[in-house]
């Protein structure tokens, strides 16, 4: 059942560019995963669902999407045009994940999310070897950064991290040892044990039926809302501006799948290299480290919350975080519930 797993995860990932590359290195012969993975488990396994695949599996063929809006506003069609470029939401790519987020919910037992928003469960170990990357912060050999993310210990060494895990990421729990959990992460391939400091356990009842497609190469968000096994309603479909590359402060917005983790009515944010207050984002829902999907910024000494900019859509301009029209941010706000509900980052 587990290489079944990871077939069906690797079907889907490989759509999404940087997954396909760290998918491919994170196992090498050397790797302490290669060689442990298979007696990995360890501790006995939360009694929940069962492992057996009750249905037939899905493939993005099978998933039928419905135009149904429920906020139609600055609505862009499926296919449009930016300047000199064909932009369009990448429907095929959005029924295949779709169709993995349907199969992994037939098959998993427990699932528990990565949490260590701003280091509240504590600075995680540092991984050997580390790097340092352009904002002069520590990272794994993946790329990902030490701070705000969780330690993966290989199943056969627990003293030492072999790589992180992002906040916000989701993963099949599969056992517990002493203080450690056993994990499947949805996004990276193996088994891996993570101090339980930092992994939050989600109910059994969790059905994951709200999902928010961002596409960071052509700048848009769609909302899609499950109706039924393979069927999707599509719920909104408009303009967004993700983050832009730009050390020491600004960085793109990550791709990946995240848990819907924290809303803000008012996310107050500060002024690049100062602890001065540099105004607010309103109707802000986190998925991972710093980044959410909000509204148009209001900046110091502005105080009127403003409903649209003509920025959104066009190239990323944000430090991480994904900008919608401030109505849309609200209907995200309202329309996706907590711990329940999937962002996923394409491009």
């Amino acid at each position: 059942m587990k290489h079944g797993y990871v077939s069906l995860l690797l079907g889907v990932w490989l759509l999404l560019p940087g997954c396909a590359k760290e998918r491919q290195a994170a196992d090498p012969p050397s790797s302490p995963v290669a060689t442990a993975a298979v007696a990995a488990g360890g501790g006995a396994v939360p009694a929940a669902r069962s492992f057996t695949v009750r249905r037939p599996v899905l493939t993005g063929a099978d998933i039928v999407l419905t135009k149904e809006l429920l906020y139609d506003q600055y609505t862009l069609p499926d296919v449009y045009r930016y300047q000199e470029t064909e932009r369009s939401f990448k429907w095929p790519i959005v029924r295949k994940c779709l169709a993995f987020i349907e199969n992994m919910q037939d098959i998993h037992p427990h699932w528990g999310v990565f949490q260590n928003y701003k280091n509240l469960n504590g600075e995680a170990p540092l991984v050997e070897p580390y790097r340092r990357n352009e904002y002069r912060l520590a990272t794994d050999t993946f790329g990902i950064e030490r701070y705000q993310s969780v330690p993966l210990y290989a199943p056969t060494d627990t003293l030492r991290p072999f790589r992180y895990g992002r906040d916000g990421a989701i993963a099949k729990v599969v056992g517990e040892t002493g203080g450690f959990y056993t994990l499947q992460p949805v996004t990276i391939d193996g088994i891996w044990r993570v101090p339980k400091r930092y992994v939050k356990l989600l109910p059994d009842s969790v059905l994951l039926r709200h999902v928010i497609f961002v596409d960071r190469k052509d700048q848009n968000i769609c909302t899609l809302e499950w109706e039924a096994r393979g069927e999707w309603k599509i719920r909104s479909m408009n303009p967004a501006t993700t983050g832009r590359y730009a050390p020491p402060y600004a960085r793109r917005t990550p791709l990946g799948l995240y848990l819907l983790q924290q809303k803000k009515t008012k996310m107050v944010f500060l002024k690049d290299g100062s602890n001065a207050t540099g105004g607010f984002a309103p109707y802000a829902s986190r998925f991972t480290n710093g980044a959410h999907i909000h509204g148009v910024p209001t900046n110091v000494p502005a105080t009127r919350i403003q409903e649209y900019s003509w920025a959104l859509g066009t190239v990323p301009r944000s430090h991480q975080c994904v900008r919608n029209a401030t109505s849309h941010a609200k209907f995200i706000f309202d329309w996706a519930p907590l711990d329940a509900s999937l962002v996923v980052v394409i491009e």
